[in-house]
């Protein structure tokens, strides 16, 4: 499964870690790398910029509250937290992301991945 960031260049470093990615690069490659993958499946949205970008106004309050979420976006979408290092304090305090929406996860994309074979 491809995976492309949000932003294609390295924004530079904030006060609490890497800026935002820079919004001209996901609305100037995004809709193209689109539609070069042929019927994509499955788009995991990890983090933030991600789930706003693609979910727009039905994103929720809270990144939490959206990923909790997760079945409202199915088969289309998957919100995800991102998967830095700095968000395994975010783990912690949510232990049921790892108990419920992981296993989900692996169910969803062995799915996708057995309709490829």
């Amino acid at each position: 499964m491809p995976s492309s960031p949000m932003g294609f260049c390295y924004p530079g470093r904030g006060k609490s870690g890497d800026l935002p990615p820079r919004p001209e690069c996901a609305f100037l490659w995004h809709k193209k790398l689109l539609e070069a993958i042929t019927n994509p499946q499955l788009i995991l949205l990890m983090g933030q910029y991600a789930q706003k970008y693609y979910l727009g106004n039905k994103i929720k309050p809270a990144l939490t509250d959206t990923v909790k979420a997760y079945s409202e976006f199915l088969p289309h979408y998957l919100p995800l937290v991102h998967p830095s290092p700095r968000n395994k304090i975010w783990q912690k305090k949510n232990p049921w992301f790892e108990q419920e929406i992981v296993p989900q996860l692996q169910v969803i994309t062995k799915k996708v991945i057995q309709c490829r074979d």
